[in-house]
């Protein structure tokens, strides 16, 4: 067991015009579970491959606890990874897989025996030990690939998108499985997915990437409570935060005819004339048509235990890289949370009120979250 120290470690690729990963500072606890998300492209898995010593490092350095491991070669860094696409050997059995490595470094045969037993009991796969990967499905090949892991007692377990080929139901079963088990073996564990709800769901922290810059690093509930900036607040939640932009008047940030009040520490942080209001589907209170922001609703998604509402209205929204291009027509629609099962129609006409204390304040031309 180590923490994990990336001390301004940069990735560049040849012929692209800003590094994979630039200049990141993060340190990864003893035994924590960290999970880095973000989009396509952002630098999580290169991030990941760093460590595994997969990847170079162009600049800075990496630790795993206090020994520097930035040029060493992956078979000295006491590092296990797991596979996106599992990585199995379809003519070994599931004990002969999860025992490879031991095998490889001629550990005594009884002792080899004993560790892959002890791995299949952590992970419910005793009575599959003989058969070969190609009659298992695709949650349990995943298992094997996990023992894979486990049985060589590594100081750090590396992830990279375990989950993606499993489908929807397997996939939550398996991330509570993982997480469940990381936390009975205690090994730091940094994990790389681009599904945020798998992100907030599994990691002590998680570590929001975007464009190969770390935006922001922390506890699940605070990234959702304090975003730092826009970026954070439009990733983290699903569905995503209503981002407003705002007019700023002697009241303060007005949208809709809807004037929300600013402290002066939020005014003297401004950089420019406007601000962005975020305000999460389930911070808005739902009024009869003629109070609050006027909005008529589009669409109902019934979820059963959630009524998501997506509601039209005349106050604008921040345009998203999706909009590049497009004629400024209709706002996209305010998504609001509603009970289950709630009686709303679609061309219904509703009033919506930001519930005390569900406003986030940014600054339109920094990005950056205003202060409470």
């Amino acid at each position: 067991m180590a923490t994990v120290t990336f001390d301004g470690a940069s990735r560049y690729y040849a012929g692209t015009e800003r590094p994979a990963v630039d200049q990141l500072n993060l340190e990864v606890e003893d035994g924590e579970f960290l999970v880095l998300v973000g989009p396509s492209g952002c630098g999580k898995s290169t991030t990941l491959r760093m460590l595994a010593g997969l990847e170079g490092v162009d600049e800075g350095a990496i630790r795993i606890g206090e020994r520097e491991v930035t040029d060493l070669p992956p078979k000295d860094r006491d590092i296990a990874m797991v596979f996106q696409n599992y990585a199995l050997y379809p003519h070994m059995t599931v004990a002969d897989n999860i025992g490879f490595h031991l095998k490889i470094k001629k550990v005594p045969k009884a002792e080899r025996a004993e560790r892959v037993l002890e791995a299949a009991k952590l992970l419910d796969l005793e009575q599959y030990l003989d058969r070969k990967p190609a009659k298992l499905s695709g949650g349990q090949r995943q298992r094997v690939a996990m023992g894979r892991a486990i049985v060589r007692s590594p100081q750090v377990f590396c992830m990279d998108e375990p989950l993606s080929n499993l489908d929807a139901k397997l996939r939550v079963q398996t991330r509570t499985q993982i997480a469940s088990l990381q936390r009975r073996l205690g090994v730091t564990t940094i994990y790389v997915t681009h599904d945020q709800t798998e992100a907030m769901t599994m990691g002590d922290r998680v570590a929001v990437l975007k464009d190969g810059l770390l935006q922001q690093c922390d506890t699940p509930i605070g990234l959702f409570g304090k975003p730092k900036n826009l970026f954070v607040a439009g990733f983290i939640g699903s569905p995503a935060m209503n981002l407003i932009p705002a007019t700023i008047n002697g009241e303060g940030a007005v949208i809709g005819g809807q004037s929300i009040d600013l402290t002066p520490a939020q005014r003297s942080a401004l950089t420019g004339s406007n601000v962005v209001v975020g305000i999460r589907p389930e911070g808005w209170i739902l009024k009869p048509a003629g109070e609050g922001i006027s909005a008529t609703v589009e669409v109902v998604e019934e979820l059963g235990s959630d009524q998501f509402l997506y509601c039209s209205t005349s106050a604008p929204q921040l345009a998203t890289d999706d909009d590049a291009g497009e004629e400024a027509a209709a706002p996209p629609p305010i998504t609001v949370r509603a009970p289950g099962m709630s009686a709303f129609q679609r061309g219904e006409k509703v009033g919506l009120v930001p519930q005390p204390g569900a406003v986030h304040l940014f600054d339109a031309d920094s990005g950056e979250r205003l202060p409470d």
